[in-house]
């Protein structure tokens, strides 16, 4: 990135900087980390840690939902079924590649760090930016027709904690090869369709989970 203003400098601090440190990382020692002399430079920029997060959050969201809405279009066109299998790879193939393409170099590990926020774990796909991805979403939930509506909200949840953890782990892997980087992705995605496809052991354990739609969408 060319000369990069303060605030771009910030985000990607403050990304760096939760991701190694954690979301309760003083302010101050962001500011320093982006170069800036005046401690209260977050406060500045964004108003608060919570507004730090959201902004680094919603610096890689347009690029990410264009990223799906491309191959949301290309999976249609293509006429292919809704497999568990195919979704997964539209909503998790733009994790990959899109974040790093904008400078980013911590973004999985800040999603394993921050992902309690609601700016990470519970955006509300009502929200038009957030169109593919509450397409993707709500096709998840009803190309599982053999678990309970239960069961499929409680695994779309999950979904998100074990995709933050394998991207973070992703992220820290040394992959010098395309091959090496195409393996382990597949491997990613292989473990979260798994994660939605195995069927229950017991019919008769009741799942503690509420609600009959999936998460985010009310």
């Amino acid at each position: 990135m060319n000369s990069p203003d303060a605030r771009v400098l910030m985000l990607l601090a403050g990304e760096r900087t939760i991701a190694e440190r954690g979301p309760d990382v003083a302010l101050r020692d962001i500011a320093v980390a982006a170069g800036q002399r005046n401690n209260s430079a977050v406060h500045y920029h964004f108003g608060s840690r919570d507004g730090l997060i959201t902004a680094i959050i919603e610096r890689h969201q347009p690029a990410l939902e264009a990223k799906r809405t491309e191959l949301l279009a290309a999976h249609e066109a293509a006429g292919a079924p809704d497999s568990v299998a195919a979704l997964v790879e539209l909503l998790v193939r733009p994790m990959f590649d899109v974040p790093y393409a904008e400078g980013s170099t911590h973004y999985a590990r800040f999603l394993e760090q921050a992902r309690a926020h609601p700016a990470v774990s519970g955006p509300d796909l009502h929200e038009k930016r957030w169109h593919a991805t509450r397409i993707i979403v709500g096709r998840l939930y009803r190309a599982m027709p053999e678990l309970t509506p239960a069961q499929r909200t409680y695994r779309l949840r999950a979904m998100s904690t074990v995709m933050f953890a394998l991207l973070a782990d992703y992220e820290r892997q040394d992959l010098p090869t395309a091959a090496e980087r195409e393996d382990v992705q597949g491997n990613i995605i292989a473990m979260i369709v798994g994660l939605l496809t195995e069927p229950v052991a017991r019919q008769g354990a009741a799942v503690r989970a509420s609600g009959s739609k999936p998460p985010g969408i009310s």
